[in-house]
């Protein structure tokens, strides 16, 4: 069991984030059209899983429109926000923000992935939740880099997920 932190408190994350140098864990998740998507939808690019709890808190917001923002900078990489959102409010989200280098996708029918990818959030109100992390893989599904943010509150270090794929 992980722990990380909000405002101080502890909180519990069962499973464990994929390492560098692992081939990430298989994933089954819902993207805006309702649709299953899975690491194979994506084959032949890279990927920055932008890992959060709810697009509707200002930390979450705010990485999505960084990482928004950074993705249009990238060639052969697409930037995927996971959430527990509902796919109808995350794209109503990218709509109103106008955020299209990013692609959402929801736990909402693949509870397993909080747990397979090491961002469960138990035994807290926040429960079902994912945690924050970054996961970056290259296009064989490696994990170049991941990170589990410590504190909730905290966005991640994009500079460092960013680096890698340089």
């Amino acid at each position: 069991m992980q722990q990380i932190t909000r405002a101080g408190e502890p909180m519990d994350v069962a499973g464990l984030l994929p390492a560098t140098g692992q081939a990430a864990p298989a994933m089954a998740l819902t993207n805006s059209d309702l649709q299953d998507v899975s690491l194979e939808t994506y084959a032949g690019k890279r990927k920055v899983l932008n890992i959060i709890p709810s697009v509707d808190t200002p930390t979450c917001a705010m990485s999505t429109r960084r990482f928004n923002e950074l993705a249009s900078k990238l060639t052969d990489t697409v930037v995927l926000v996971v959430s527990a959102d509902l796919p109808f409010a995350a794209k109503r989200f990218c709509g109103a923000e106008g955020l299209d280098n990013v692609e959402t996708l929801s736990t909402f029918r693949h509870p397993e992935f909080l747990e397979a990818w090491g961002v469960a959030l138990c035994n807290s109100p926040m429960q079902g939740l994912c945690a924050r992390a970054v996961v970056v893989l290259d296009a064989d599904n490696r994990v170049l880099h991941s990170e589990l943010v410590s504190e909730l509150k905290n966005e991640p270090d994009y500079e460092a997920a960013l680096a890698v794929l340089s």
